[in-house]
Parts: C-alpha cells; structure tokens; sequence
C-alpha cells in the first residue's frame, strides 16, 4: 500500500483536481445544470480511461529509457516533463498545428477553442493528414530502431528478430524503410491536395527523430560529466516528442466524446499523469527486468500504432482509438505471458 501511495499519491491527487475543474466546467458552462457536470465528470473520466489504454505502451518504453538516464534528468522528466507533457503536448502543440495548417495566429486559435470549440475541432480534423503523417514517421522509426538492432540479443520472435538484427548492419536502413513506406503511403492513400503537406510533415516526423537520437554525439567524448548531460537532454527530448506522437491521436480522438476543451484537456490530464506513474512504477519495481519481453511487446505496440496513423491518412480509413488501445494492450499481455513462461522454462532448467 505503502509502494502504491508513493508511486501513484501524485496522480491520484491530480485526478481528482481534474474532475473537479472538469464538473465546475460543465456546471457553469450549460446554466448551472447538475446534470451537465453529470456528463462532464463521465466524459473526462472515458477520456482518462482512453489516453491511458493508447499510452500503456508508451509508459513501458519511457520506463526502459529512464532507468538509463542520469538521476538529475530522471527528476526534470518527472517534474518538468510532465508539465510539458499535460500543458504543452496536449494543449499547445495541437493549438500551434491548428494555426500553422488553418493560417491563424496562435492566439486567435486560443480564443477559437475556447469561445468555438466547433470550429476548433473542424480545424484540427483538417489537420488530421499532417499530424499522422508526422506521427506515424517518427514512431515507425521508434519500432524499426529497436526491432532492426544489431547489439539486441534479447529476441521475442527468435527467428524473426535474429534475421532483422542482421540487416540491423546496413546504416540508416531503419530510415530508408520509413521513407520509402512514407512515400507509398502518401501516393496511395492521400488525397492529391493534401499529398505534398502529408510529406512535409512526414520527412518532419524522420529529421526530428534523426537530431534527438543524433544529439549525444554533438558533446565531447571524454568529457564523462557533458556526456551525461547530453546523453540526459537527447532522452529527455526523445521521451518528449515520443509522448507527442502518442497524444496527437488521443486529442483528436476526443473531440468524438465532447468539443468541450476543457473537459478534453482535464481528461487526457488524467491519463497522461498516469502514465508517468505507471512509468515511474516500472523503473522501481524492476518489472522490466522481471518480464523480459515487455519492452518487446510495448515496442510491437508502437509498431502498430505507427501503422494505424499511416492508414489513417486516407478519408476513407477509420479505426476507433478503441481497437488501436485494445492493440497496444494485447501486445503487452502477451509479452507479459511469454515472458512469465520463459522464466519458468529457465527456473526448470536451473533446477536440472
């Protein structure tokens, strides 16, 4: 109990300030109805609910990289971090994509949210291509970066992986597998109108991966303390972006619940929280290290997700965020299984 309260007090906490605002938004905005802050508090709570089922997988990747970050930058990701990842991620960044693809000024968007959250949601849904398009890049290369691994030597599917690994030699061939899966996808599934913005924003999604995972080796080698440092600030940055990629989806997704921004932003409040719990969790418990191939299956997950928002380019394709949740989850519980029954397998062995 006492693990739980410490992992997990925080977000409790914040939980239960988002519903509160969420209820006192519902009240007030609809003439004092009790039954509105009825709906209000439900929606947030199914918006919680969403964004933690598309972001499980999430939180077991950023828990494999934040055991391996320096203490000091593990404390900013868990502080600073989760102000960028609740105000910035999923506040701001759909706000400043709204203004760049509707030519709007930024705060002219603001007021458009607030004071006509219809025309906001339209305005985001026309932005629908760029963002999975940016999105589906950059965690493609996620996937493709961990499974096409030549110092992996932890495999889910042996055969598979271990021939992938070797292909793993080939430089930048993760980069090259995305942009040419790009390239199809755009020719194939986009509208012609919006083909060379889905592009752009695709080849964005590939350099911003490219200078995060490049920044460590901007700093000096033998200097062990700027190496940290660095090596702090490109995971930061990484879990970052990653946790952007994931949230686009989710925002979006919950403006078929409500157009109510503030009840969205109080509900993927909740779910965002809780994935830095969950993660915070993963690195003390040792969970990783007890269910080897859970880091296999969140990254599976990813994979998944990756495609589903390459698909989701076309206007003839949609897959409830239900399904694309429920996709992430069946990868994890059946890395978890497999790896309960590989530990069992070694214990026999051992006992032999």
């Amino acid at each position: 109990m006492q693990n739980f309260v410490k992992n997990f007090g925080f977000a409790l906490g914040v939980t239960v300030f988002a519903l509160l605002v969420a209820v006192t938004d519902g009240y007030f905005r609809n003439g004092h109805s009790l039954s509105a802050a009825g709906s209000a508090l439900i929606i947030a709570v199914l918006l919680g609910i969403l964004e933690l089922s598309l972001s499980f997988d999430n939180a077991v990747v950023n828990a494999g990289v934040l055991r391996n970050m320096d203490p000091k930058w593990q404390r900013r990701f868990l502080t600073w971090g989760i102000i960028i990842a609740v105000f910035g991620m999923r506040f701001i960044f759909p706000i400043v994509i709204v203004a760049i693809t509707a030519g709007l000024g930024f705060f002219e968007v603001i007021r458009e949210a607030f004071g006509s959250p219809e025309t906001y949601s339209k305005h985001l849904e026309e932005a629908r291509v760029p963002i999975n398009a940016f999105g589906s890049a950059f965690l493609l290369l996620v996937f493709l970066k961990y499974l096409i691994d030549p110092e992996k030597d932890e495999h889910w599917f042996g055969w598979l992986e271990e021939k992938l690994a070797r292909v793993g030699k080939l430089d930048t061939i993760q980069v090259v597998i995305t942009g040419v899966l790009l390239l199809l996808a755009v020719h194939y599934l986009v509208a012609p109108d919006m083909q060379y913005t889905a592009l752009i924003a695709g080849v964005v999604g590939i350099i911003v991966y490219l200078l995060v995972d490049a920044l460590g080796n901007l700093f000096d080698p033998n200097d062990i303390a700027m190496r940290a440092g660095a090596a702090g600030l490109a995971s930061f940055l990484y879990l970052e972006v990653l946790d952007a990629s994931f949230s686009l989806d989710g925002v979006i997704g919950a403006f078929a619940l409500t157009k109510d921004i503030v009840i969205i932003a109080a509900g993927l409040t909740i779910g965002a929280i809780f994935v830095r719990s969950i993660t915070v969790s993963l690195v003390r418990s040792g969970t990783l290290d007890t269910y080897r191939y859970l880091e296999h299956g969140a990254h599976y997950g990813i994979g998944a997700l990756a495609v589903i928002m390459m698909l989701s380019m076309s206007d003839n394709v949609h897959i409830p965020e239900v399904v694309t949740g429920l996709i992430g989850a069946g990868f994890i519980a059946l890395a978890i299984w497999t790896s309960m029954r590989a530990n069992r397998r070694e214990t026999l062995q051992q006992q032999n």
